[in-house]
């Protein structure tokens, strides 16, 4: 091998100095690089290994600091770099927004501990004893060369309490908490065992006349048996305030007028309704609160009002605007009343938890209902083969149904976690709606006590007045956070975010809303007593009249 290596340097040696003479005898100047492929290899094994290799020459740098990282904005490395620099971490700026007790070095939240020859269970007594008695052991001295103790903080204390920690306390427990646990129970004075009387104990005598008028009165309000008064139903009464009841054609006021100047018997809606200029009558004659308000149905000749003051009045709307008649039955205060489809009776829902039917033109009583619950609201059914039937919304989270001709509940729909507010019938009376204090609006089905539709967010706020649109498409509901919400009445009742009307103030207050006859405005009262319309396509707020001086809580 090196022989063959010696003759093919002699050989290329011989033809260089050839080229090189014939390179100075010619006269012609040739390009270096043409004629490149035409030279033999160099003389040396070393150069001819280095014109085989095609890579790049790349320099290796030896001095690399293990740790630092490559700029990785560099696009050209000119060195090999080691593993350790490839794959060491970024480091980033320092953080600017730190202090200066942030960047010094810690070992420990508050800063850093040095090491010192304390266990961790004297340092954690010293430290216990320090925050509980303001003394704590000098550290800078060796305990064990000293032969007394020198202490920081409250030295007077340390003194006081000779120096001790919270784990050797002196101070003795009172008598009174004193347990005894596992030891000798004969150490407590005056206890003679387990089953036995203490020695001043004495058997306890009949309690005197007072002491037992004392205990008779605490049981019965535990027992609540001072509900008995409650519960027994108030005498129903009536009063009329006209002098016939009867025309002369042997009519009564539950006749519809024809001399009024309005068709009422139409139940057509008015092609066009108009907001209200000015005010028209005031019915006065409850002295106080009136709760709610109900026309009659179909013509709206009469007005059904019920009010705080325990009392239904029934007044006239056109003519004379007079008050036919007082129905007194109930022991407190009357929330709702809900006229059956023909007018002829109506249901009256109290808080002394009695919900009673009367005759709209005699005024008697016809019946009783109550499950001793308070009901907040009550509502037939609109079908006429099912106005025997009718549904209460109680205070314990229940909707009962009735039936008047047995008087016996046929039906509970109990589904939600607060009182119930409002029934609304839609859908053509196949399904309710219900709302709650719970925050919740469910739909049911008729005589099914699940409801298949469930609407509650966590933005939702309780609606204690809901109104169904002439149209039936939509649910008007009045909601707690000063705004009416609308509800699709058909299908997924979903919420229409499009269709919201603000600018009112009604929490706290039950206030009713409704729609006009042709679909035009949105009506509601607020906690001023104003009355606010909106117009229903751009829920702008037209108008707002100064109704009463309190609350209007209920409208039509």
């Amino acid at each position: 091998m090196s022989a063959a290596i010696a003759s093919l340097a002699s050989y290329g040696s011989d033809s260089d100095s050839e080229n090189e003479s014939e390179s100075n005898t010619s006269a012609e100047i040739v390009d270096p690089d043409a004629t490149a492929h035409l030279k033999p290899l160099q003389s040396t094994p070393m150069m001819s290994l280095a014109v085989l290799n095609s890579a790049p020459e790349v320099a290796v740098k030896e001095a690399v600091e293990t740790g630092t990282h490559l700029d990785p904005s560099l696009k050209e490395v000119t060195y090999n770099p080691s593993y350790e620099t490839m794959f060491a971490p970024e480091f980033g700026p320092m953080n600017p927004f730190k202090t200066q007790q942030m960047a010094a070095p810690r070992n420990m939240l508050s800063g850093y501990a040095e090491p010192a020859h304390v266990n961790d269970f004297m340092f954690e007594q010293q430290r216990r004893t320090f925050s509980t008695y303001g003394y704590a052991l000098d550290p800078s001295e060796d305990t064990h060369q000293v032969t007394t103790n020198t202490y920081i903080g409250a030295v007077d204390e340390a003194e006081k309490n000779k120096g001790l920690t919270v784990f050797e306390s002196g101070h003795k427990k009172s008598e009174k908490r004193k347990k005894v646990k596992g030891g000798d129970a004969g150490e407590i004075e005056g206890f003679l065992g387990p089953w036995a009387k203490y020695v001043d104990e004495k058997d306890v005598a009949k309690p005197s006349e007072d002491e037992q008028k004392e205990l008779d009165e605490i049981t019965a309000k535990r027992q609540k048996k001072g509900r008995n008064e409650e519960e027994a139903p108030g005498e129903e009464k009536t009063i009329l305030h006209v002098k016939d009841m009867y025309d002369y054609q042997g009519r009564s006021y539950l006749h519809v007028p024809q001399d009024v100047g309005i068709n009422l018997r139409s139940a057509e809606a008015p092609d066009k309704c108009y907001l209200p200029k000015k005010q028209i009558h005031v019915w006065s004659g409850h002295t106080k609160g009136v709760s709610a308000i109900r026309l009659f149905p179909s013509s709206g000749h009469l007005l059904l009002s019920c009010s705080m003051d325990c009392k239904i009045k029934l007044w006239e709307v056109y003519n004379e605007r007079r008050c036919f008649r007082t129905f007194i039955g109930h022991s407190k205060a009357v929330r709702d009343i809900c006229f059956n489809n023909s007018g002829t009776q109506f249901l009256s829902a109290a808080y002394d938890r009695y919900l009673k039917l009367w005759d709209s033109e005699t005024g008697q009583c016809i019946s009783r209902f109550t499950n001793r619950k308070v009901p907040y609201c009550v509502k037939f059914n609109p079908d006429e083969d099912k106005q025997n039937l009718f549904v209460a919304g109680m205070s314990d989270k229940k909707i009962v149904q009735w039936d008047i001709r047995t008087g016996e509940v046929v039906q509970e729909y109990d589904r939600h976690l607060g009182a119930v507010n409002t029934i609304t019938f839609v859908d053509e009376n196949r399904r309710f709606v219900s709302t709650s204090d719970d925050k919740s609006l469910r739909v049911w089905e008729w005589d099914i006590p699940v409801d298949f539709k469930y609407i509650a967010e966590p933005s939702m706020h309780s609606m204690p007045a809901v109104t169904l649109s002439p149209n039936g498409k939509w649910l008007a509901c009045q909601s707690m956070d000063n705004q009416i919400l609308i509800f699709g009445a058909q299908n997924r009742f979903r919420l229409n975010k499009k269709k919201v009307f603000k600018g009112h103030m009604v929490a706290g207050y039950a206030c009713q809303v409704d729609f006009s006859p042709d679909m035009s405005y949105v009506v509601s009262g607020d906690a001023d007593g104003k009355l606010n319309i909106w117009d229903w396509k751009t829920t702008k707020l037209y108008h707002r009249i100064k109704a009463h001086d309190k609350t209007l809580g209920r409208s039509f």
